[in-house]
């Protein structure tokens, strides 16, 4: 079963491949899903182009500690 991520606005949910393929989109693509007018609306995004990825990956490491010393704070 695929994890289901929640978020401030929402959920969010890594569409499994069969389904992607199913519905025509990439694989690695994700639905969001968040509370729309007493119903559930999804957004389907596409993967993570490589490069953006490791980009984020890299400005998180960078900020490790920030994030720590934040979180320890409660902000």
């Amino acid at each position: 079963m695929a994890q289901l991520i929640q978020s401030d606005q929402g959920w969010i949910i890594e569409i499994p491949p069969d389904m992607a393929k199913l519905i025509g989109v990439p694989e690695g693509s994700v639905g969001v899903l968040h509370p729309k007018d007493g119903a559930i609306e999804v957004e389907l995004l596409p993967p993570l182009d490589a490069e953006i990825k490791s980009s984020v990956l890299e400005g998180c490491e960078e900020l490790r500690e920030t994030f720590v010393e934040l979180k320890r704070r409660g902000d």
